[in-house]
């Protein structure tokens, strides 16, 4: 009952029952599968039966973000539930058409005629052509994203994140979301360019010829517009739908318009003309294009005169760049065969309010004064190659549209790649043909007039329309309209699912909705950077804003194929074939290439950004294991590297402490010495390794839940205390031999630890167990046997933790044998945290009777020099002296407790052996008495085979069996033990007396006894050698050197 109630699905959480019960479903009738599947009754309450799977499978539907939600909740209150239709669109509904009605639009009606006539057909080519070919590129590594599995609603971001990972997916799926945003203030600035230039100008606040006019009524009028449009999205996505059609009708009718009309061009060229003084061109605000004018025989001046000469006719005074050249009138718009296209071919690239001049115009030269200068044409902005491409790119953006209504498409997998490149194809085809047609129909002067004024006002696009230029006027108007809108329904969306996703913690309130789901806070944050955009102005100033962040995406849609193409993972199985990782980073070198071209400031800002982001999410934000590719990116780099690694030891220039540190657990399975890692945290300058490890008795099948949580407080100990690095709880038959398991196997490969941490055994004297000590002891000895070094950190509870600032005091290290200058190199790296950095560092030597101390100092001061470390040199001189009274009481009280405590251990074995030897006898006198083999005693303390060295053993173990309480007290010490107890006397006096008061005192650790004798004995040399002191570090090097004088 007890194992029932363990599996029963009703104490799992909502959440887990969710998770699992979206795609596969593990309920199953006992009557059937008992039946047949008895064998697999344990497994199928985790695992599915395939049958149950492939049902699943075959009956998945794919609907967009926020209806699923919206179908539990009206499920849960008791309601019927909503019947979600299955996805209906195929290719050209779902995604070409989408994808024709993003690409085309504003930069197409709007600017595409005045980055010819300034760039010139052929370079106006090159930027088509480089624009088309980045996004062609990248479409055809979203086709290998999006056909690699199903991709659910969130398209382009969930691609993206879940190819690169959360940091990566995080960081550009919000510059997706700014760019969206950025290009609805585009597509509503050019809305309001056009009603307000072309529809109706009267509409003017500000005066055009004013400074700043033109940009102040876009921004009132742009704001306006905002506030509609956000209400009309609040209102419902449907309107926006149900509205699709007509402005993608806008954009098909002022596209064949403009095809018509170039045929007509041919025919019968438009009446358009324009006027120029000279080679000049004049702003159109006139009926005739003369100086003067004759009526009944009477010379009369004309409008365009007034506006160069002041006074009446006879006495006047006139511009002297008017009375040198005459007034010439040309047709603006010659027609396919009226021979202009030579003259388009190349650029005419000028200054800030440089007057557009034709070249081939004949012209008496002349300053011209600012009263007349609004007379003519001129350049807003300084004009130059790069600048064109910035505002061009945004008319190639789109390619997304497909991918974003993935949820909505009947095969996603089919319909993703042959929409979207059939689209770019066609898309790239319209463009580089209207490049080609504007430069062989339309004059250049007003190819390079950018909002028509030399053709009254005029579209310069719609005076090659046919049948009449209102059309594209209209169909342009209605085009940003649409795309605007489409702007503001998209970019909440992808918001919301970046909220949803929980990467960015403080993005959690816009991923809440109302109850049709419609992303209402997303919304809002969404209109406030759009007015950012529109308060900007200008179409000029936003286009290469969001091509920066449009390009960023596009650089990591190819970085995700290139990686999963490259890194060669599993689950990487496209069904759109046609794709290359040398494709991939062509796209991706191109997109970092056009973002430095367009614009190399913002490039830098927009990279800033995203790496803030990556930064942010990757310290404060939620974990997440999405499979991603920079994850198995990740993993192939350690691989690579832990293989390189292996090949031959570091060097001393690169040896750092890659520590092992050994825990002691409490009885709740917590910490025991949470300071120990603090101080590993302290240690960790040199950048190493880190392992921290612990051991629990017993086996791991009935320990295995007690493992996953000292493991889990671990985790939480090193996370509070910031220690990087990897945790490792084993469980062992005992402790001595799961530490000496870790000293052997921890690491891998070349990222294997070379030191071991551990805390010195606390009360090991009143512990009544002697484990402790004869564990720690084993540990000196395998790492010694290991030739790894030991650091051992005595009285740890009193060390500094991370948030302590240790003002003023020293570190002192006593220097009494050299092991590779391990001692040397620690309290460095410790000054190189802000806890000790404000210790100064000491260090003494012991000096013997033949040493000249003198020269030792001024030795030691020159190699510590060398080493490049600031520290304080001492020689300490101790003299020869006889050996003290005291020194030889305490030698004599340790053996003389070492031996009683060796007596009762020994009378507890005798007690436990002599039951195993009567049973022994026993068995054997049975035995005889049957005639049949004996049978090999199971205990390890009974020996049937008689060596001599297991003869002197025995022996010995019955003479000190047999010493008596009178013979212990009666007995002389040691004169080895007398010598060692003298030294450590005689060095702790020393020490007590010249670092008692430093903050920390690293010691040269001496080495165990050879043999296991001695243990206790060693134990007693090290505690009166640390006597006194409040914290110490017992170093015992590794047997290499770990710090050198050379560069």
């Amino acid at each position: 009952m007890e194992c029932e109630s363990e599996l029963n699905p009703e104490t799992l959480g909502d959440e887990t029952l969710r998770e699992t019960s979206s795609l596969i479903s593990t309920d199953h009738d006992d009557s059937i599968y008992g039946k047949h599947m008895a064998l697999y009754e344990d497994e199928i309450d985790s695992t599915p039966m395939v049958s149950s799977l492939l049902n699943k499978l075959a009956h998945y539907t794919n609907v967009t973000q926020g209806v699923i939600e919206h179908e539990e909740a009206e499920s849960e209150d008791g309601i019927q539930r909503v019947t979600v239709k299955g996805p209906q669109m195929g290719t050209f509904i779902g995604v070409f058409l989408p994808c024709m009605q993003n690409i085309l639009g504003v930069i197409l009606f709007l600017r595409l005629t005045w980055i010819v006539g300034t760039a010139g057909i052929m370079q106006a080519l090159a930027v088509v052509f480089m624009c088309c070919s980045c996004t062609m590129l990248t479409a055809i590594s979203m086709s290998a994203i999006a056909t690699n599995g199903v991709v659910p609603a969130g398209g382009s971001y969930y691609m993206i994140s879940r190819a690169l990972g959360p940091e990566f997916g995080g960081a550009v799926g919000l510059c997706f979301y700014l760019g969206t945003t950025f290009a609805g203030s585009m597509y509503i600035l050019g809305t309001m360019e056009i009603f307000l230039t072309y529809i109706q100008p009267e509409a003017n606040v500000f005066d055009d010829q004013e400074p700043n006019g033109m940009q102040n009524n876009m921004r009132i009028y742009g704001t306006c517009c905002l506030a509609i449009m956000t209400l009309v999205v609040f209102v419902g996505v449907k309107y926006v739908n149900k509205l699709a059609l007509i402005f993608l009708s806008c954009v098909v009718l002022s596209i064949m318009a403009i095809y018509a009309g170039v045929i007509q061009s041919a025919i019968k060229p438009p009446n358009y003309t324009i006027c120029l003084l000279g080679n000049r061109t004049l702003k159109n605000k006139f009926d005739k294009c003369l100086k003067t004018e004759v009526i009944g025989n009477v010379t009369h001046p004309t409008e365009l005169w007034r506006l160069f000469c002041k006074g009446d006719l006879g006495n006047e005074t006139c511009d002297e760049y008017f009375n040198l050249n005459n007034l010439t009138e040309i047709r603006a718009v010659p027609g396919l065969l009226g021979g202009v296209i030579s003259d388009n071919m190349w650029g005419h690239y000028g200054q800030v309010e440089k007057i557009v001049e034709k070249k081939e115009q004949s012209s008496e030269q002349a300053s011209a004064t600012n009263d007349v200068l609004k007379s003519y044409v001129i350049n807003d902005i300084a004009t130059y190659f790069t600048l064109l491409v910035g505002i061009y790119f945004p008319s190639v953006t789109g390619i997304m549209a497909g991918s974003n209504r993935s949820g909505d498409l009947r095969d996603p997998q089919r319909s993703i790649p042959s929409g979207t490149i059939l689209a770019i194809v066609t898309t790239s085809f319209i463009y580089i043909s209207c490049v080609v047609l504007f430069g062989a129909c339309i004059e250049g002067v007003v190819l390079r007039d950018k909002y028509g004024d030399s053709v009254k006002k005029t579209l310069v696009v719609s005076t090659l329309a046919w049948p009449s230029p209102w059309l594209i006027v209209i169909g342009s108007f209605f085009s940003c309209c649409g795309a605007g809108l489409q702007s503001l329904t998209g970019a909440p969306r992808i918001l919301q699912a970046i909220a949803r996703d929980g990467i960015m913690p403080f993005l959690q309130v816009f991923g809440h909705s109302k109850a049709n789901g419609e992303p209402t806070w997303a919304l809002l944050l969404t209109a406030v950077i759009c007015e950012i955009g529109i308060l900007i102005g200008s179409l000029d100033e936003v286009a290469p804003i969001l091509s920066m962040f449009f390009l960023m995406c596009y650089l990591f849609v190819n970085l995700a194929c290139a990686v999963q193409t490259l890194l060669r993972t599993p689950n990487w199985r496209p069904r759109f074939k046609f794709y290359h990782w040398s494709l991939s980073f062509l796209g991706m070198s191109l997109s970092l290439s056009l973002m430095f071209v367009s614009s190399w400031y913002y490039a830098l800002f927009v990279i800033l950004i995203a790496g803030c982001i990556y930064k942010y999410i990757e310290y404060r934000g939620a974990e997440k294991e999405w499979g991603d590719g920079i994850r198995g990116l990740s993993l192939n780099a350690a691989r690579y590297a832990l293989i390189k690694l292996e090949e031959a030891p570091p060097h001393t220039k690169n040896w750092r402490p890659q520590l092992l540190v050994l825990l002691k657990l409490d009885s709740e399975l917590g910490v025991k010495h949470p300071r120990l890692l603090s101080f590993t945290s302290q240690l960790k300058a040199g950048k190493g390794l880190t392992i921290v490890c612990s051991v629990l008795e017993g086996t791991y099948m009935a320990r295995e839940a007690d493992a996953k949580l000292s493991e889990k407080n671990i985790k939480a100990a090193m996370a509070k205390d910031k220690t990087k690095g990897f945790c490792h709880v084993v469980v062992s038959s005992n402790q001595r031999d799961g530490f000496s398991h870790l000293i052997q196997s921890a690491g891998l490969g070349g990222m294997k630890h070379n030191a071991v941490l551990v805390a010195w055994p606390t009360n090991w004297k009143q512990s009544e167990s002697s484990l402790s000590w004869k564990n720690f002891i084993e540990t000196i000895r395998e790492t010694t046997a290991a030739h790894q070094a030991l650091l051992v950190a005595k009285n740890i509870d009193t060390f500094p933790t991370n948030q302590d600032r240790l003002a003023e005091g020293t570190i002192d290290v006593w220097w009494i044998v050299h092991d590779g200058g391990l001692l040397m190199l620690l309290p460095f790296l410790l000054r190189q945290h802000k806890v000790w950095r404000k210790c100064k560092m000491r260090i003494f030597t012991v000096a013997q009777m033949d040493d000249n101390s003198i020269q030792m100092k001024k030795d030691l001061q020159m190699f510590l020099y060398h080493l490049r470390l600031d520290a304080k040199v001492e020689v300490v001189e101790m003299h020869a002296g006889d050996i003290s009274a005291f020194t030889y009481e305490k030698t004599l009280v340790m053996e003389q407790r070492s031996q009683m405590l060796k007596q009762m251990q020994l009378s507890k074995t005798e007690r436990e052996r002599e039951p195993q030897l009567i049973h022994y006898k026993n068995t054997k006198a049975h035995a005889s008495q049957n005639d049949k083999p004996t049978p090999t005693p199971t205990s390890d303390r009974v020996h049937m085979t008689w060596t001599k060295e297991k003869l002197i053993s025995e022996r010995n173990r019955l003479r000190e069996a047999n010493m008596t309480v009178r013979d212990i007290f009666n007995m002389k010490p040691d004169q080895t033990n007398v010598r060692r107890m003298h030294t450590a006397v005689k060095l702790n006096e020393v020490v007590v007396n010249k670092s008692q008061g430093a903050q920390l005192v690293l010691l040269n650790m001496p080495g165990p006894p050879k043999n296991n004798c001695g243990d206790e004995n060693y134990m007693e040399f090290l505690e009166v050698l640390t006597e006194g002191l409040e914290r110490v570090l017992l170093v015992r090097g590794g047997g290499r050197e770990v710090i050198t004088i050379y560069s």
